[in-house]
């Protein structure tokens, strides 16, 4: 148990210290939407409010009941986490500028979704 506590400190810390970042580059914690509406969470303009969708899903690893297993923990937080680079990846094609961040967007969108598949055809044999 003491193990699952650990990683789920770990993943918010790391959250946590990829927020101050966007903040500090954002100059605020502005946009709309802050909460639990994750990916949907919008800035003025239609833009993915990036600082917004990582609180949400720092929210949602937080919520997570934690099972004993280490396997299905790190199963489920690890697609949690997946999930969140893909929405931040996604945020970066929508409003970056940059050529070399938008081609390493794509690629991320394209590892992560293809990990995140495995780990969904793990968890529905392990249930």
């Amino acid at each position: 148990m003491k193990k699952i506590a650990a990683m789920h400190v770990l993943v918010a810390s790391a959250c946590l210290a990829f927020s101050s970042v966007v903040v500090a580059q954002s100059g605020s914690h502005g946009g709309a939407g802050h909460g639990s509406q994750g990916h949907t969470s919008q800035a003025q303009g239609g833009k993915v409010d990036m600082h917004a969708s990582m609180m949400s899903g720092m929210q949602k690893m937080q919520e997570m009941k934690p099972t004993g297993d280490t396997d299905k923990d790190f199963a489920m937080m690890m697609r949690m986490h997946h999930q969140q680079a893909v929405e931040m990846a996604k945020a970066e094609l929508e409003g970056g500028k940059s050529p070399e961040l938008k081609a390493m967007a794509q690629k991320i969108i394209r590892d992560q979704q293809k990990e995140i598949a495995q780990l969904d055809k793990w968890l529905a044999k392990n249930k």
